[in-house]
């Protein structure tokens, strides 16, 4: 007789709290083991992060290698026998810590005032890492705050005279700024090795010799008014002599490295004047000196900063790529229709090849020594982010990557879940434009069922994309009954230049058509209900969605999450404030004409939707003033309406990244708005 199949059940809210996250893979030197970051959530609603190792031949088991339940960036030294990461095991002051790689006992390397440590490398001869750090305000430091408990001080202001003192998901940090330091690997000594410039950011490689490092940032005293002020320098280890490299054209400098001989410079950017990000990031190559400077990637229509957005795993906007073993390919990974990929292109220029496509998505970790073997996470629709291997051949044109998992932490959960796969498809637009679109319908349903309530989605940004990743917030919305619908309309990334900056400085124009669009297809099959399609967004998405229920009456209720609804108020209250004349025209003082225009908040009085209004108090990329505005317009107008503030200790990226009990919180109302409304 045979077996019967046990039947799945639906994905729900909690699950989130059972999901393992994998992230950062790192092959090690020999190409043997992969160390990774693995992730869950806590007995306490914290979340626990530890590094854990699997081997390269293996069964698909892993062994936990750390256990300070906050430790991240693993990273393996150059001859494989030692293993340094970061660690945060006294509140807020992390640390560097190293372990053998057989395992032991981890003791800290560094010794860093309270503070933040954000990237760093080891020096290839292994005796030096180069760390970014930025040291905690004196009077935010846990000491003064002890001492103000005892004393009764107020906490002291913010005397703030940079336009940059806070970031989203960072804080406010005031005028203190990273640094490069140099550190001993042996005693943990360090010293500063060079503090120019006051960007958020920086990048920096080693040379294949140790003896420098390649920096890129931003030399204005002003960085968020001229982003593309970007330089490069060449900085000695030893001496800490600075040299600026000169010819060099304006614009944005990222990912700088050296060519594995040496010989060339290569960075990822942008020519010319740009402050968002719409034109394509490409990956440049040139001499020490920068002179004979080559574009690598601009005969292509490729970004190497496009994102593919997921609430299963923080988004990274920075290119990334790395050099195959014999130091003549560059492997780079972006978004592409919908789908994260890899791709290749010589180092000495010339046709740019995908190495791997959709439906599957796949983020790149390292390559082995020799070049043959390279780490990966990869996963898709109905499948969490695992890690993964993929064997590099080939010689003057690689072949495609084949990933082989190396874990399964979420195989067990996932077999018991009946999830939606969604259906892939192309809408039409007025025009012509032609706009990458998903289904996802309820487990078990079909066209010939009743129909069903639907839900159209649009992904923030805007210039990033949706894709083949999986979602958890859509998948419970199909669990719960819903028919889920996303897609990329213009102003969406990894469809060409042409597709993204067709809403620069113009939105609520193409983008709305796209949606509007979208809309219509989800009318016509006989799956979905046409009197009961709703809309929802976050950021850019929310913006869309306050469009939407003020230039339509064809949704039934309505989402707006972390909005956008006034571009006037949000030039100055945003932790990215616009810049005028450069993404949009005007300013927000005595030229708002076209800024207001597109505020959806403009045409407030025309909204009858039902509208949820969620927000962060901590939010500073869009300030919970944007979702305020909404919700209190709507309340004097008599539409329904319900504002759900999330807590100052939350940011913008709370769905993706925030604390779990909230996060099943915000999806509870969600569900219950839909619930009530369609």
């Amino acid at each position: 007789m045979a077996k019967s199949t046990p039947q799945r059940r639906p994905i729900t809210s909690e699950d989130l709290t059972r999901f393992i996250s994998v992230a950062d893979p790192q092959i090690s030197p020999d190409g043997s083991q992969v160390l990774l970051c693995r992730s869950h959530t806590g007995e306490k609603n914290e979340t626990i992060s530890n590094l854990w190792i699997t081997q390269v031949n293996g069964d698909r088991t892993a062994r936990q290698f750390t256990t300070g339940d906050k430790d991240s960036h693993g990273r393996w030294s150059p001859d494989g026998q030692r293993i340094a990461f970061t660690s945060v095991r006294n509140s807020r002051q992390p640390q560097i810590f190293v372990l053998e790689s057989e395992g032991g006992e981890a003791r800290a390397l560094t010794s860093f005032p309270e503070g933040t440590i954000g990237d760093w490398a080891w020096s290839p001869d292994g005796k030096s890492l180069a760390v970014s750090f930025r040291e905690t305000d004196a009077d935010r430091t846990e000491a003064a705050e002890a001492r103000r408990e005892e004393t009764g001080e107020s906490t002291p202001p913010w005397e703030i005279e940079d336009l940059f003192y806070r970031l989203d998901g960072d804080g406010y940090f005031g005028s203190s700024r990273f640094r490069l330091f140099l550190v001993d690997a042996e005693t943990g000594a360090h010293r500063l090795l060079f503090s120019r410039g006051s960007a958020p950011s920086f990048s920096f490689d080693w040379s294949p010799d140790s003896s420098e490092l390649l920096i890129a940032t931003n030399v204005s005293r002003e960085p968020l008014l001229t982003p593309w002020k970007d330089a490069l320098f060449r900085v000695d280890a030893t001496s800490g002599r600075v040299t600026r490299i000169a010819g060099l054209p304006e614009g944005w400098k990222s990912a700088a490295r050296y060519s594995p001989d040496g010989s060339r410079l290569l960075f990822a950017g942008r020519e010319g004047r740009e402050t968002w990000g719409v034109r394509n990031t490409l990956l440049f190559s040139c001499q020490l000196d920068g002179s004979d400077l080559q574009d690598l990637t601009g005969h292509t229509d490729f970004c190497l900063s496009s994102t593919v957005l997921s609430d299963t795993a923080e988004a990274s906007f920075g290119a990334h790529y790395e050099f195959t073993g014999d130091g003549r390919h560059v492997l780079m990974c972006f978004g592409w229709h919908g789908a994260s990929v890899v791709a290749t292109v010589p180092i000495s220029g010339g046709r740019v090849r995908l190495l791997t496509q959709g439906p599957a998505s796949t983020v790149m970790g390292n390559l082995s020594e020799d070049g043959r073997r390279m780490a990966m996470c990869t996963g898709d629709s109905v499948t969490l982010p695992e890690i993964a291997v993929a064997e590099i051949r080939g010689g003057r044109s690689l072949q495609e990557l084949s990933p082989r998992p190396l874990t399964d932490f979420n195989g067990p959960l996932l077999s018991q879940l009946a999830l939606s796969t969604p259906v892939e498809t192309w809408v039409t637009a007025d025009d012509g434009t032609r706009v990458h679109t998903w289904t996802m319908t309820p487990p078990g349903h079909s066209a010939r069922s009743r129909r069903r309530p639907a839900v159209l989605q649009v992904h923030g940004g805007p210039h990033a994309l949706y894709g083949t990743t999986f979602f958890h917030e859509f998948q419970v919305q199909a669990a719960a009954g819903y028919v889920v619908v996303f897609s990329n309309p213009r102003g969406s990334k990894g469809y060409g230049e042409t597709h993204c900056t067709a809403i620069q400085g113009r939105w609520g124009e193409a983008d709305w058509a796209d949606v509007q669009a979208v809309a219509g297809f989800m009318e016509q099959p006989p799956a979905i209900d046409p009197r009961r399609i709703a809309i929802a967004g976050g950021s850019y998405g929310g913006y869309m969605t306050n469009w939407a229920i003020t230039h339509s009456d064809r949704f039934a209720a309505a989402i707006t999450d972390r909005c956008v609804s006034n571009l006037v108020s949000m030039a100055g209250s945003s932790d990215y404030p616009l810049v005028p004349g450069e993404y949009w025209p005007g300013n927000p003082w005595d030229d708002s004409q076209e800024i207001w225009r597109q505020s959806p908040i403009r045409s407030i009085r025309n909204a009858k939707t039902p509208t949820l209004v969620i927000h962060s108090e901590g939010d500073l990329r869009c300030n919970v003033e944007q979702g305020e505005q909404v919700y209190a317009a709507l309340k004097i107008l008599g539409v329904p309406t319900r504002f759900v503030r999330y807590p100052r200790e939350t940011s913008h990226g709370m769905s993706r990244c925030g604390p779990a009990d909230l996060r099943i919180h915000r999806l509870g109302e969600i569900l219950g708005w839909w619930k009530k409304h369609l």
